[in-house]
């Protein structure tokens, strides 16, 4: 059965460095949550102390009914996925997968008929003999989850596990774990630094900066309406841009937008809005100079310098490819889609 998973004022250091600083967070049972930040943000020390492996200095985490702050790694009821496959090379498929319950001492023909399941559950069913020098990298790490989830874990943690993939196999396998995670319900806790990954995978994205989550929501409420100055400027690669604060208290981006200013700021505010927000016009709105644009696929970027700015905004390829460096269009931005703070 997956378990609810609390934390309550999680604090670890290392010396001077504080890793987390009085963190919380509660995650219900058989949800996926993400925790997204940058790198040294705090986010693998709090899968690692979900973990056991790496102890809290104050604070307490619970796994379900059971206070497990103080219990070692091997007696806590988690699966563990980490970015390097750490399979056994010396071993099949099926003879990894089944470990874990090799050593809990499950009888055989039970523990053949689970990594059967599993097997099953991961794509794999033809592949039981083989060792892991004969996988990709893909059914590697699919081999690690099914060995992760082969004792039937209450949590299932992974520590960016799809970091060492190259791209393609990157998003065909991160779709395959939301998948296989919601078909066992298990509770699962996904640490990433990509923003992408974290909306794709979880039902909650935990965002972290400094040791300190800063605001839980689902994805798209995240990626809408960030309630943090970090969580605006890191998701979504949104422009941002330091603007006056008028007498009127309003904030004027020329005749691309104005906004009300927030009432903590003063003198200045940071104006942050996501790149396909921007609309580019031919005539209205604030002048602008296109610089170059970057084809990726399906969308394209336009760079624009505006006002001393450079702006970059997201537009189907087809509309992208009318325009060429030099040319001179006009720029607007629709009030709801600018998020202001205070500078």
């Amino acid at each position: 059965m997956p378990s609810a998973v609390r934390i309550e004022s999680a604090t670890k250091t290392y010396g001077s460095t504080v890793a987390l600083d009085d963190v919380s967070l509660q995650i219900e049972p058989g949800q996926m949550v993400a925790l997204l930040g940058p790198s040294g943000c705090g986010k693998t020390s709090l899968l690692r102390a979900i973990a056991g492996l790496s102890p809290i200095d104050r604070g307490v985490i619970r796994i379900g009914d059971r206070d497990v702050t103080h219990v070692q790694a091997r007696q806590r009821p988690i699966g563990m996925v980490f970015q390097q496959y750490a399979l056994f090379p010396n071993m099949s498929v099926a003879e990894n997968i089944s470990f874990p319950l090799t050593i809990r001492r499950q009888r055989g023909p039970a523990r053949a008929k689970r990594v059967e399941e599993l097997l099953e559950l991961i794509g794999m069913p033809g592949l039981a003999d083989r060792y892991p020098n004969q996988l990709s990298g893909g059914q590697q790490q699919r081999v690690a989850l099914a060995r992760a989830l082969a004792p039937e874990p209450d949590v299932l943690l992974l520590d960016e596990p799809l970091a060492a993939l190259d791209a393609a196999i990157r998003s065909d396998l991160r779709d395959e774990i939301r998948r296989i995670q919601h078909r066992v319900g298990t509770t699962a806790v996904f640490v990433t630094h990509d923003q992408s990954e974290a909306m794709a995978v979880a039902d909650r994205v935990a965002v972290m900066d400094r040791g300190r989550i800063l605001e839980v929501a689902a994805p798209a409420e995240i990626y809408e309406r960030p309630a943090s100055r970090f969580a605006a400027t890191f998701v979504g690669s949104r422009n941002a841009l330091e603007l006056p604060v008028g007498p009127d208290r309003v904030v004027r981006w020329g005749e691309a937008f104005a906004v009300p200013a927030p009432d903590t700021a003063n003198g200045k505010a940071l104006a942050v809005f996501r790149p396909e927000d921007v609309c580019i016009t031919e005539q209205q709105g604030m002048a602008a100079t296109v610089d170059v644009v970057v084809f990726l696929g399906a969308v394209s970027r336009v760079y624009l310098t505006v006002d001393g700015h450079t702006v970059h905004v997201d537009l189907p390829s087809r509309t992208a490819a009318t325009f060429t460096p030099g040319q001179r269009v006009g720029v607007a931005v629709a009030p709801e889609n600018v998020r202001v703070f205070a500078s």
